[in-house]
């Protein structure tokens, strides 16, 4: 994770977060289902666009427009440095 990354969300805050998204995508971002893409090792700035892009609604998906509709621009840097940052 980036220092601003670390330094703008609390490991608790971002562990919930995690929790969420693991639900689907898996603990270690590797989802269980082959209709879930992996997370892990996916580049920083392309989880970051495609959160964004979920959360605007740019990127249709009824799921993750509902996960991601409060989710924080801190939070989804947070989000893309630390899957990221998992090997795949």
């Amino acid at each position: 994770m980036t220092p601003g990354a670390a330094s703008a969300l609390d490991s608790l805050e971002l562990q919930n977060v995690i929790a969420q998204c693991a639900a689907c995508h898996g603990a270690e971002g590797i989802a269980k289902d082959v209709e879930i893409p992996n997370l892990a090792g996916q580049h920083d700035r392309y989880l970051a666009e495609q959160l964004r892009n979920f959360r605007s609604g740019k990127r249709p998906h009824k799921e993750m427009r509902y996960m991601s509709r409060h989710i924080t621009d801190e939070e989804i840097e947070a989000l893309a440095q630390y899957y990221a940052n998992i090997p795949h």
